[in-house]
């Protein structure tokens, strides 16, 4: 799980330990399992967010962790064109290679590190596929893809593409420099992250080494969740216990713990861990497939204008919108 690592973490900038006297510690509100499942034209996923009610997760509302899965020559896969409205789609790739195209001419190749931070808003097409080489090749696997609401102020905003290199996170260390921190979007501690959001919101990819702690500061008004990747360790002031494919959802505050157990998996050499909150937009929220609006009306109107060609057209060279209509 390469992302983006550091020769020397003891020269990076270092958070705050924060004060036990003044600060709130967030206590741990629940601990679940994500199920395995299968997306796209057929790579493996663990649905990370299933079980959780949305009020928790707000303003996020879905999270896939792609894979890990070693591909054999000729079994990468991809999803096909298809539509979204309403929210924004966030890919963060650790290991391997994704190309993305949108029909609003949005598109890019993210590797190790990278992520492609697409705001959907008023509608358009896209698709995300391994480029063919690695087909060919097969090879290593891994990524995130989140789902950011958006308020129904900015629902029809116009769609945007950001491609967000690696190397532009923002990189911390714990004061005992047993944690590199990766700030990709929102701030931690004043230093902030590439990424440009609609809703408030912090996500951070951090690995914390066998026996290492990381406290971080969290904003109070932000919920605050922590997804592990990979390895195992404790949340919490209490400890409590989370491996590989849980997520923990904390109650408020403005520190999120998290703890490296002394002693990991053997192919999972440190605990990996994904640090995401926002602000949440409590609203309601109507959702079917590839759309996230508002009321039912509005959805049934988002199946609509696809149907009707208004959400965009693929580029000839990907083939005519007759492939895309059988997706539905």
């Amino acid at each position: 799980m390469p992302a983006v690592t550091v020769s020397d973490i003891t020269v990076l900038p270092r958070i705050t330990t924060p004060d036990p006297a003044v600060a709130h510690e967030r206590a741990v509100r629940s601990v679940t399992s994500a199920p395995s499942g299968y997306e796209g034209e057929g790579f493996p996923v663990r649905r990370a967010f299933a079980g959780v009610e949305l009020r928790d997760l707000d303003p996020f509302i879905h999270m896939d962790q792609m894979g890990e899965v070693e591909y054999a020559p000729g079994e990468p896969k991809g999803t096909p064109w298809h539509p979204h409205r309403g929210f924004e789609t966030v890919t963060y790739m650790l290991d391997g290679i994704m190309e993305h195209q949108d029909s609003n001419g949005g598109g890019g190749v993210i590797s190790n590190g990278d992520t492609q931070w697409m705001t959907a808003g008023s509608g358009l097409l896209h698709i995300e596929t391994p480029p063919e080489h690695l087909v060919t090749s097969g090879g290593l696997f891994h990524g995130i893809q989140l789902w950011v609401n958006l308020p129904k102020a900015l629902k029809w905003a116009p769609p945007r593409y950001q491609d967000i290199r690696g190397g532009d996170s923002a990189l911390l260390s714990t004061a005992d420099g047993g944690s590199l921190i990766r700030v990709i979007a929102g701030s931690v501690d004043g230093h902030d992250g590439p990424g440009s959001t609609h809703s408030p919101i912090t996500l951070v990819h951090a690995t914390v080494s066998p026996g290492a702690e990381m406290v971080l500061p969290w904003q109070p008004e932000y919920n605050a969740l922590v997804y592990v990747l990979a390895g195992q360790g404790t949340v919490g002031a209490d400890r409590r216990p989370i491996r590989k494919g849980q997520l923990a959802v904390f109650g408020p505050g403005d520190t999120v713990r998290t703890a490296a157990g002394p002693t990991q998996p053997q192919a999972e050499p440190n605990l990996e861990v994904l640090v995401l909150g926002g602000r949440p937009i409590r609203e309601p929220v109507a959702m079917a497939g590839p759309f996230v609006m508002n009321t039912r009306a509005e959805v049934i109107q988002a199946f609509e204008d696809f149907q009707a060609g208004k959400l965009g057209s693929i580029p000839a060279v990907h083939g005519a919108p007759t492939e895309l209509r059988s997706t539905d």
